[in-house]
């Protein structure tokens, strides 16, 4: 396939129906005008060597890739002033999130498809919860908890973005329930202003841990054994100081064979469907303004609720 001035609404059906006939791990691969070509914005015509083109930057194939559940594989030249592109078909069962063998307390733990993901590697998470941490102010805090700290990305990130003795001064808590998780946390961690916890965070009560001026939690409290909303209110109420600050991670993602795919997955829905993420979203930024939190939601495929107190 070669396309020159066929519309984008022309070329997802025709897409679509190549990818039918494709298995998982195949590929197809069609022609565009090369990008490097122009500075424009997508939809531009551009005329060369007798021949016109709509343009579109690699941002777009790499999206339109991403809606149809492909990789996007490197480009190669082609004909003059084109390249052809191949669309990888993904193995949409290759996910963690499919995962009902392993038992509860492992699904996320060392050695799960859950342990594969990285998501400090990806621009788009790393780039927002480092943000948020800035947000947060965080060269001020001195108690952090993290609910769900899994093998402690959450922590190296904030061991890295300050000064040592900064973080020598910090007392961080992090609590998961995977023990495999934890005990690889605790080898990452072993300092002593750093405890790990293999314990499920239902029963926080139990471990008496105090107040503290951080709270850090990503993708856990959505967890289907959490009864979200008045467990978020009650680590307000019982686990924070009084000039706290928090960070709450809500994936709109999901990860398949190796991609982190945009949208929220809602149950008994075949597309993305964010409702109820954003149900979580708006009751979490409602209740700590009426605490007296100043509220930021930033972030793509994950958005970042980050909420400082205001003195």
């Amino acid at each position: 396939m070669i396309f020159t001035t066929q519309s984008m609404q022309e070329i997802l059906p025709l897409l679509a129906k190549e990818l039918e006939c494709c298995k998982a791990g195949e590929s197809i691969f069609f022609e565009v005008l090369d990008p490097d070509f122009a500075d424009a914005y997508t939809g531009k015509h551009i005329d060369l060597d007798s021949a016109r083109y709509i343009y579109r930057g690699y941002k777009a194939w790499v999206d339109l890739a991403e809606l149809s559940f492909c990789k996007m594989m490197t480009p190669e030249k082609s004909t003059y002033p084109r390249i052809t592109l191949r669309f990888k078909k993904l193995h949409t069962g290759n996910s963690f999130h499919l995962d009902t063998q392993s038992p509860k307390e492992e699904k996320y733990g060392v050695g799960s498809a859950f342990s594969q993901v990285n998501k400090m590697e990806e621009p788009a998470f790393l780039h927002y919860y480092t943000q948020a941490l800035n947000n947060a102010k965080l060269t001020q805090r001195t108690a952090i908890l993290n609910l769900g700290i899994n093998t402690g990305d959450e922590f190296e990130v904030i061991k890295k973005s300050v000064d040592k003795e900064i973080f020598q001064q910090m007392s961080l808590i992090g609590i998961d329930h995977s023990t495999s998780a934890i005990a690889y946390a605790r080898d990452r961690f072993p300092e002593d202003n750093v405890t790990l916890h293999a314990h499920d965070i239902n029963a926080l009560e139990t471990l008496c841990l105090g107040r503290f001026d951080l709270l850090i939690s990503i993708g856990t409290l959505q967890s289907p054994s959490i009864n979200f909303k008045p467990f978020f209110m009650s680590l307000v109420q019982n686990y924070l100081q009084k000039d706290a600050a928090i960070i709450l991670g809500f994936p709109n993602s999901r990860w398949i064979d190796g991609e982190m795919i945009y949208g929220a997955k809602a149950p008994n829905y075949v597309m993305s469907e964010m409702s109820l993420l954003f149900d979580d979203v708006i009751f979490c930024k409602k209740y700590l303004q009426q605490h007296k939190f100043r509220v930021t939601i930033t972030g793509k495929q994950y958005l970042f609720l980050t909420a400082t107190k205001i003195i």
